[in-house]
């Protein structure tokens, strides 16, 4: 009896350790299935991820393909613009206005009437015309100095934005050198981008054809030579800038390319010219120096370009200018004192002066000049 009992025990504690055994493979193998599971949802999240990683480096991608586009369509809008501005001016569609300006150098010059048109070889700008002021630079190379960016970042900054719309700024490159001229017109194109596109400022480049024959005092070893053929082709140069502005303002202001304007220089200058009782003066000097800081009428601009032109080979042009005002204001026979007091209500002088030269290596090769206005 008592073995069969203890059989018994043994039987039953048989069948609870394989019970157990059972539950515990299931409880294994569930927890095999989740792991499982786990892993498939780890792999699936991982693929999920590298999807969303491909879809958004192809949408970056687009987007700056996209980008792309735009910023090259805007290049092209931009140098289309610039074409548009920037333009070479030939003999079958130059400005009549512009070409009938230079008309007047065929009587002194016969070589240009085999010209058909005469004009600028270079214009960039709008061509902009009906302003009051038009403000003329000439500018030549002058080999490791230059000072024509800091002269014309002096004149349009110290503007007012309604003075910048009602006045435009010419610079003339008076040099055949092409190196240097692209290196103007590159740096004003990104430089005064602005005032490109507005129209307040144009560049023109003087043809080599338009100079009579003085290349021989140009070449000679002579030092007198080269600076009588530096001289004239400065008074030629001047002319020219001259004609070129005449039809575009109601006053040309002469000035040059190493030179500083004071504040509002433009605003004293209108409510001077605006204060004159009487219209009936020759120019206005804002500047003792030279040709610097000079107001003419602009319809008085050819008169003066012609008397230039006469006498272009025998003085400096801030002489002739001199020289013109005693042939059209002094009478023969009169007393030299009633001329000179005359001077002063047709020669008129604005104090302080309102532009001072800044420049020290002169346009002429190797010269060096410290000359300052005492009255800025």
């Amino acid at each position: 009896m008592r073995t069969r009992h203890v059989n018994l025990l043994i039987t039953l504690i048989a069948v609870v350790l394989f019970s157990f055994s059972c539950f515990c493979i299931s409880r294994m193998t569930q927890t095999s299935n989740q792991l499982t599971n786990c892993r498939n949802h780890i792999s699936e999240f991982k693929e999920s991820i590298l999807r969303l990683k491909n879809k958004t480096e192809r949408n970056r991608q687009e987007l700056l393909n996209a980008f792309k586009e735009m910023k090259l369509d805007i290049s092209e809008k931009e140098h289309d613009a610039q074409n548009a501005v920037e333009k070479k001016v030939n003999a079958s569609d130059t400005n009549e206005t512009v070409s009938d300006a230079f008309e007047v150098l065929k009587f002194f010059f016969p070589h240009l009437r085999k010209v058909d048109r005469l004009y600028p070889d270079v214009i960039m700008g709008r061509e902009k015309t009906g302003v009051t002021f038009a403000l003329g630079i000439s500018t030549v190379n002058r080999g490791n100095y230059s000072y024509l960016k800091q002269t014309l970042t002096s004149i349009l900054s110290r503007m007012t934005l309604p003075e910048e719309k009602d006045s435009v700024v010419i610079v003339s490159i008076a040099d055949s050198n092409e190196n240097y001229v692209k290196s103007v017109v590159d740096m004003i194109t990104k430089k005064f981008k602005r005032q490109v596109t507005s129209g307040s400022l144009e560049v023109i480049s003087i043809p080599a054809y338009f100079y009579p024959n003085i290349s021989h005092a140009a070449r000679s070893t002579d030092d007198s030579e080269k600076l009588e053929s530096w001289r004239i082709k400065q008074v030629l140069d001047f002319c020219f800038l001259m004609l070129y502005a005449q039809p575009k303002a109601m006053y040309y202001l002469q000035l040059e390319d190493d030179i500083l304007a004071n504040k509002m220089y433009l605003t004293k200058i209108t409510d001077f010219v605006h204060n004159i009782t009487s219209n009936n003066w020759l120019y206005i000097e804002f500047s003792v120096l030279g040709f610097i800081g000079k107001l003419f009428k602009s319809e008085d601009l050819t008169d003066f370009v012609r008397f230039f032109l006469m006498f272009y080979k025998d003085k400096p042009i801030d002489l002739l200018l001199g020289d013109i005002f005693l042939v059209k204001m002094c009478t023969p026979g009169e007393a030299l004192e009633k001329c000179i007091e005359r001077n002063k209500h047709i020669r008129i002088r604005y104090k302080p002066s309102l532009f001072q030269h800044v420049g020290i290596q002169s346009s002429y090769p190797g010269r060096e000049q410290y000359s300052k206005d005492i009255y800025y």
